[in-house]
């Protein structure tokens, strides 16, 4: 039977269970463009931004973190910004930053879940309406009724069921996917976050204790001169 032959046989309902596989459908494509930018090598980003955040070249590294795409590249520019904050609040704004992330993460997710379990629930609906509909036919007519009448009912009333789960097995498939891929990500931008904060906090306290090492080199060696001399 042709597809419109069944959304004509079906009911009313198939055009909602049509609406949810529609709308599922923008929501997948949607998610799938989206972990595609998303897509970066956390490794060689934090390396790139060592090299300048050692060179304290932070310029460049706001640079090289603003090009990069991403949500883990928009939360190491939001350290770069800060860099000259403490550790502790230098910290608190990259956890701002990851949390201001996951809605942009989660986007979606949550619309292709419900499609996925109303489409089953609605194509149920629909049978039951179409068994209903049958019997109360078999009723009006004394009972009388021929087995091929019979079995076009029930077809009838099992077409939203096929319907409702076509459309719900793959959109459900697709948010065990996106989830996965969303808690990654998500893992990604904390473990960028804390290597961020490490890096700038580290170079930056190098920077201020380099003096006091040189201090500390020199003074050792008019010491061991005086010691010499004296012997």
């Amino acid at each position: 039977m042709e597809p419109s032959g069944l959304i004509e046989r079906g009911g009313p309902l198939v055009w909602v269970l049509l609406g949810l596989g529609f709308i599922g459908t923008v929501c997948v494509v949607e998610r799938l463009f989206f972990f595609h930018r998303a897509r970066i090598n956390v490794g060689n980003l934090l390396v790139g931004l060592s090299q300048h955040i050692r060179r304290r070249a932070f310029a460049e590294a706001l640079h090289e973190a603003a090009r990069a795409p991403g949500p883990v590249a928009r939360v190491a520019h939001a350290a770069l910004l800060r860099y000259y904050l403490p550790r502790v609040d230098l910290r608190d704004v990259v956890q701002e930053a990851g949390q201001m992330e996951v809605p942009r993460i989660e986007k979606n997710i949550r619309a292709i879940l419900g499609a996925a379990l109303l489409a089953p629930l609605v194509g149920m609906l629909g049978t039951l309406l179409g068994m209903l509909d049958t019997f109360q036919k078999v009723s009006e007519q004394g009972g009388f009724t021929s087995p091929a009448e019979l079995s076009a009912g029930v077809f009838m009333a099992l077409i939203t069921s096929v319907i409702g789960l076509t459309v719900a097995v793959p959109l459900y498939l697709f948010y065990l996917y996106f989830l996965g891929r969303a808690k990654r990500l998500v893992h990604r931008i904390e473990r960028a976050g804390i290597e961020m904060v490490h890096l700038i906090a580290d170079a930056r306290e190098e920077e201020e204790f380099a003096p006091f090492r040189g201090e500390v080199t020199g003074h050792k060696k008019p010491v061991k001169a005086n010691r010499e001399t004296t012997k």
